[in-house]
């Protein structure tokens, strides 16, 4: 009680004193950052922007909440993916078994929002800075445009029907919206998207590499177009890309192990650094988490024995698996090598088969230019490989498919594939959906579970999702029921906005 008798006299005379103050000693405390004291200076405005960015690796920036819950959220419910069930992340997802206070879609809606609302600051802000050149204030604008639409299109494909915020307040009321429809959600990504292309660079500085560039966000629009079935501006937006010196690695491995990041190949990819200094921990760890138990790793997820059975028919000109092939998993073939971690070299599957606690692993990611074990490889979100891929599906659906099958043996010639022979429209959709797409992009981020949802969701040749996992022996695949299609909005935001409304059958 004395303690506190004390305090509550030295409030009273802090009160009195600044009471009674003359102005020369009111000194602002330069310590703390405030929306007035903020938004001066070019580096001010470049950390907004790194903030935004940032919120891609989750919210609060930590490499588990993106790795073990944002990555496993979008891929273990796909059918090139199997978790290692002994572990707990993403278990309840695997198994379509989640409830609404599944905490990996929690992290995605919250990373997303904070992307959002940085952006949003961003694009309130920027245009009132004295500080910057209207040109610099034109691409972190487009920048901030690039990222928000990102974002939401997390939220869309996600959770469909999400609050649309497009401003930044902090004012208690507006801090609970309600929900709009995923056309309008749609609508404001191609808004932005349409906006951001105008603005950005074509490339950067050394020094800047990795920022979202002209290139980025007209293959993200053509992808949002490709969602929705607007085949011929999927198709036109596409073409827009392949005219802008994009080409694919002569090294298909090297899209995973640091050697070409933000290089020919790549058209956005989420930055990390592996900094472990001061306290930072920049890591990107699926180099740990792909690689055997033998090999000093977690194992945290396998490739499904249907990936693989697909993988075996991708030949080359001898019929023995593609180097694409190689490159992506490690299975039982008198081919297929694996970095060891704790041998610090490559071995032959032959050599170590007998020290394996699982018969196939991925190998994406599993080995790193350095042989770091805290390697700073990015993570690609959209390379070329993708987009010329999508191009094809594009330009297919819209009755092109001998000009479709030539842009696919462009990414197949890469991987050591054989041509395609001639197909119909028909029997190209299926070779596109469930071979191409997933032999080259298998467990690549946000892609495979996500062309599973809007082959459900689309009018085009429309496929069950449940159909699917259960024709390619997807574990637990009999729980998957309508409501999975989506993420349930999270407990935790129905507790705290009474305006939003929980998905059907959550």
């Amino acid at each position: 009680m004395k303690k506190i008798r004390y305090i509550i006299i030295a409030v009273l005379l802090v009160g009195f004193v600044n009471s009674c103050s003359d102005d020369f000693i009111e000194v602002a405390n330069k310590e703390v950052l405030t929306e007035s004291s903020f938004w001066q200076t070019e580096d001010h405005a470049m950390q907004a922007l790194t903030a935004t960015y940032a919120a891609m690796q989750s919210a609060s920036g930590s490499k588990w909440a993106f790795f073990e819950e944002m990555y496993t959220s979008m891929a273990y419910r796909a059918d090139d993916v199997e978790n290692n069930t002994g572990e707990s992340y993403g278990r309840a997802l695997a198994s379509f078994t989640n409830t609404t206070e599944e905490s990996g879609p929690y992290n995605i809606w919250q990373a997303s929002y904070a992307g959002i609302g940085r952006a949003n600051q961003i694009l309130q802000q920027v245009p009132n800075m004295e500080a910057l050149t209207d040109e610099d204030k034109k691409g972190i604008v487009a920048e901030a445009k690039f990222l928000r639409a990102y974002y939401y299109f997390w939220l869309v494909t996600g959770f469909e029907n999400v609050p649309l915020v497009t401003t930044f307040s902090g004012d208690l009321e507006d801090l609970f919206p309600s929900q709009v429809g995923s056309v309008d959600v749609w609508a404001q990504i191609e808004a932005d998207l349409s906006e951001a292309e105008g603005d950005l660079l074509l490339s950067y500085s050394e020094e800047w590499k990795g920022r979202a560039t002209k290139g980025a966000a007209k293959s993200l629009l053509g992808k949002v177009y490709l969602f929705q079935e607007k085949w011929a501006s999927a198709e036109s937006k596409f073409a827009e890309v392949t005219g802008l010196g994009y080409s694919l690695l002569p090294n298909y491995a090297d899209n995973f192990n640091g050697s070409s990041e933000n290089g020919n190949e790549s058209i956005f990819e989420i930055q990390f650094s592996g900094d472990r200094s001061n306290g930072n921990d920049e890591r990107q760890v699926f180099n740990f988490q792909v690689s055997p138990y033998a090999f000093g790793g977690w194992e945290l997820f396998y490739p499904s024995q249907w990936l693989v059975d697909e993988m075996k028919t991708d030949v080359d000109a001898s019929g023995d698996p593609s180097e694409r092939v190689y490159e992506s998993i490690f299975f039982d073939d008198a081919g297929s090598e694996m970095y060891n971690m704790d041998a610090g070299e490559d071995q032959m599957y032959s050599d170590v088969s007998g020290d394996l606690n699982h018969p196939k692993y991925f190998k994406k990611y599993s080995d790193n230019a350095d042989e770091s074990f805290y390697n700073g490889t990015n993570l690609s979100v959209i390379r070329y490989a993708d987009v010329l891929l999508m191009y094809a599906e594009a330009l297919n659906e819209n009755g092109k498919t001998t000009q479709a099958i030539d842009q696919i043996n462009i990414v197949r010639n890469r991987g050591g594939a054989v041509d395609l022979a001639s197909m119909s429209q028909s029997e190209l959709r299926t070779q596109i959906r469930h071979h191409e797409r997933p032999v080259e992009l298998a467990m690549e981020f946000g892609i495979r579970w996500f062309d599973l949802y809007r082959w459900q969701r689309g009018s085009t040749a429309t496929e069950s999702i449940k159909t699917t996992l259960g024709n390619h022996s997807k574990p637990f695949a009999d729980n998957f029921q309508d409501k999975h299609i989506v993420f349930p909005i999270p407990l935790q935001e129905i507790n705290i906005n009474a305006n939003l409304n929980q998905n059907t059958g959550w």
